[in-house]
């Protein structure tokens, strides 16, 4: 305890987080990250645990500050501005790097192997509770007049998320921000509004 390790643990965190973005969970080995990290084997599982527990850490870092922006969003006044921001900044974040298009968390959950899926089980339990949080900001929209009283608030985040997620997938095969951009906007446009004043809000 107390002992000053050799490398920077944020630095090897963020380097191993951009290995894992970029080739998937099941696709990056120790020589992968030792060699993006700088640090060898030993260190890397003295410091972090097996790969499993490495990866958890760097998915916690990936939505602690890549991901902010949708706990953000569920601030916003309308349901339309919250899911226009979520889809929108998710088609700036999957085309910003090119080295590394999509999203972390969806390219992990399509992992398939047995040794994978305590991972792949994770990443879908993530995934259910950003759903379920946008479910819930649904629901008090519903209660504000901002949505219909008929509106079916776990069918919509269910879409919500299905595009947002296909959003990813399309990135990761070379779909540039554009067209992210148009099929939010495609999205959008079907979105329901209430009776209420807010509902005539520009997003």
């Amino acid at each position: 305890m107390g002992r000053n390790r050799e490398f920077d643990m944020e630095q090897a965190l963020d380097a191993a987080l951009c290995v894992f973005w970029r080739k998937g969970y099941e696709g990056v080995s120790y020589t992968d990250l030792t060699q993006a990290t700088g640090v060898e084997r030993p260190a890397l599982y003295s410091a972090f645990g097996n790969k499993e527990a490495l990866f958890r850490q760097v998915l916690e870092r990936y939505y602690e500050h890549y991901l902010d922006y949708f706990p953000a969003a569920l601030e916003l006044p309308t349901s339309r501005e919250v899911v226009a921001h979520i889809l929108r900044e998710a088609a700036e974040l999957h085309t910003r790097y090119p080295d590394r298009k999509g999203c972390l968390g969806v390219h992990g959950a399509l992992a398939g192997s047995d040794d994978a899926e305590p991972i792949r089980r994770a990443l879908i339990d993530a995934r259910a509770d950003g759903e379920a949080s946008l479910r819930d900001r649904l629901e008090q929209a519903v209660q504000e007049g901002d949505l219909p009283e008929t509106a079916d608030c776990a069918a919509l985040a269910a879409f919500v998320m299905a595009v947002l997620h296909g959003m990813a997938v399309q990135a990761k095969a070379g779909f540039g921000r554009d067209m992210l951009e148009a099929v939010a906007e495609q999205a959008l446009s079907s979105w329901p509004t209430g009776s209420s004043t807010l509902s005539g809000k520009s997003s």
